[in-house]
């Protein structure tokens, strides 16, 4: 064969190749999300919150929270120019290729972007003719970008209008409603521009493949019936304005593209379907939201009788913002149900989440500004903390809460405990008391407060009292004299901790125990591999529950290898910061 038809060759196969490698469009099969084979997909995604559009609490920022007042009050402390920098680096750096990259390797298939109109089109209010669109290139070119990096992952990327023109209901934070505009509601503009954004997202897109779907429009919840009363929707019997556009922007969608599935939302944060059945379209899929209830079968019951009832997929396109044991059990409930599902949201200020974005203390004096009033502070603390959080929100410069992606790819199957640490075990060598094992409640440890229902029991609790360093049950506090150290806090009797441990070398040791106490009540027995070694070890009383002190049991004996050390509390009400095995 030539050279030339060598390459040819290649040049054949490699178009061939590629076009075989191609998984074509999502679609809906009866009640089944399925691939162009027919086979049954499960998108296990996270949602981007935070990146196009800013909900305030996950910038710790719980006054005046829409993202326009946070713009404007930023804008009055450091002037345009300086906040158009931030929110420039803010989208450049809170959103990368190696996002992308890492939530693949992670075991997630799919990524929900919550969009904010304003990066695509101008408001009605500022367009220089009224009635016409101009199109704005970052927001495509931001989508564009994010597409590419879901393409070379093989993960779908799931359109979301967050933030519709006007804004889709009375909850203002989350489509980021300015009050003394018209409403989506009761605008036709407003109406007439989401309508039109949707039809240019899908001639953009309609030959994506990896475009796995259209969320039309993010927790709609207004009361269109009664809105003093009924400001959310959450009773809404009819619904006849919400279906009246979701028609109108589905109609859009299918004179540009006849493949991609369009997602629709219920009222009242996506869930009060009243009068939003019969479906008009055979490429549809259901979307529901779940926050801070039980993750029972009735929990779901609403939307799988909807499922049932209208032969269409289901796909739980929100949830999150609890604990590690609820994201577990959850996930097991859904999948057990064939629903697939998108968190929320990725990374934020705080824990609960996959990427935590660390604060600064010029950002720290800034929020307690907005939050509470006070001494102004200096235009240039407020550009230097800003910035510096955006450098911040490179995923290389968050803390990665590897036992949140744990809770949610591995625990809903497994039963499994493995070792947070390294716990290699020599001669003087300390384990940190909030260094237990990764695994599910009753497996890796044991606590009485493990997650937040207060939806279902009209009580909150909060799992980790102290909302740091992990995300499971145990209460976790942070040591004020000491940088970077926790401890175990709020322990009950009844409780326990697990921890996998390396010993170099067999032999008996002297186990010295870290603890604070305002009483002499405290007692621990220590297990290892299932077996009591020492029982009813008294906790010694220090000066307060914050003064940490040790004492030491003799004699613990320890076999050369991995072996699993229980710490169960026999009577708690004591704090425990680390357990240091010394050789005798």
């Amino acid at each position: 064969m030539s050279r030339s038809y060598s390459v040819l060759f290649i040049l054949l196969c490699s178009i061939f190749s590629l076009k075989g490698f191609s998984q074509g469009f999502l679609k809906v099969d009866g009640k089944k999300i399925v691939d162009e084979k027919g086979n049954n997909i499960l998108l296990r995604g996270v949602g981007l919150g935070g990146w196009m559009l800013q909900e305030g609490y996950m910038l710790k920022i719980n006054k005046e929270a829409q993202q326009y007042r946070i713009r404007e009050r930023i804008t009055a402390l450091m002037g345009p120019k300086q906040t158009q920098e931030f929110y420039d680096a803010w989208l450049s750096n809170h959103m990368r290729k190696i996002d992308v990259d890492s939530m693949k390797r992670w075991g997630f298939n799919s990524i929900r972007l919550p969009m904010h109109y304003n990066l695509y089109t101008l408001p009605v209010d500022e367009e220089p003719v009224p009635g016409k669109n101009t199109w704005l290139e970052k927001g495509f070119a931001l989508t564009d970008s994010l597409l590419a990096w879901c393409k070379a992952n093989q993960m779908y990327l799931i359109l979301d209008l967050h933030a519709a023109p006007g804004g889709q209901g009375n909850d203002l934070n989350i489509a980021d409603r300015n009050p003394s505009k018209p409403y989506l509601w009761n605008s036709e503009a407003n109406q007439q521009k989401t309508i039109a954004l949707w039809k240019k997202l899908a001639e953009r897109y309609k030959n994506e493949h990896y475009i796995g779907a259209y969320d039309i429009l993010n927790e709609p919840n207004y009361g269109f019936q009664n809105p003093d009363e009924d400001k959310n929707g959450t009773k809404e019997k009819l619904n006849a304005p919400l279906r009246k556009l979701m028609v109108e922007i589905t109609k859009a969608i299918r004179e540009v593209d006849q493949n991609h599935i369009v997602i629709i939302e219920g009222n009242g944060w996506g869930n009060n379907y009243n009068g939003i059945f019969p479906l008009w379209d055979n490429n549809m899929v259901l979307s529901y939201h779940k926050y801070w209830n039980f993750n029972d079968q009735a929990s779901i019951g609403h939307i799988i009788k909807a499922r049932d009832e209208q032969n269409v997929p289901v796909w739980l396109g929100e949830t999150g913002e609890n604990s590690n044991v609820w994201f577990t059990d959850a996930i097991q409930l859904l999948e057990k149900n064939n629903i697939g599902w998108s968190w929320w949201p990725l990374k934020k200020i705080g824990s609960n989440n996959p990427m935590e974005i660390k604060s600064n203390p010029n950002y720290d004096a800034l929020v307690r500004y907005l939050n509470n009033g006070g001494n102004r502070p200096k235009d240039s603390n407020v550009y230097s903390g800003l910035m510096e959080l955006a450098i911040y929100s490179r995923l290389e410069n968050t803390i990665i809460h590897r036992d949140v992606i744990d809770a949610m790819i591995r625990q809903p199957f497994s039963n499994e405990t493995k070792p947070y640490k390294q716990n290699l075990i020599k001669n003087g060598s300390i384990i940190y008391a909030v260094d237990y094992d990764l695994g599910r409640n009753g497996q890796a440890y044991f606590d009485h407060d493990t997650a937040d229902y207060h939806v279902s029991t009209g009580k909150r609790s909060v799992g980790n009292s102290g909302r740091i360093y992990r995300n499971d049950g145990v209460d976790i506090a942070k040591d004020s004299t000491q940088y970077e150290k926790y401890y175990v806090t709020r322990i009950e009797t009844g409780e326990w901790l697990q921890y996998t441990v390396n010993v170099a070398k067999a032999g008996k040791y002297s186990l010295s125990i870290n603890a604070a106490a305002n009483t002499d009540s405290g007692a621990i027995t220590l297990h290892i591999d299932g077996k009591p070694i020492a029982a009813q070890i008294k906790i010694a009383k220090t000066e307060s529950e914050k003064k940490f002190d040790s004492f030491v049991v003799q004699n613990i004996p320890l076999k050369k290898g991995v072996q699993k050390v229980k710490v169960l509390i026999d009577n708690g009400g004591f704090n425990l910061a680390y357990l240091q095995f010394v050789r005798e």
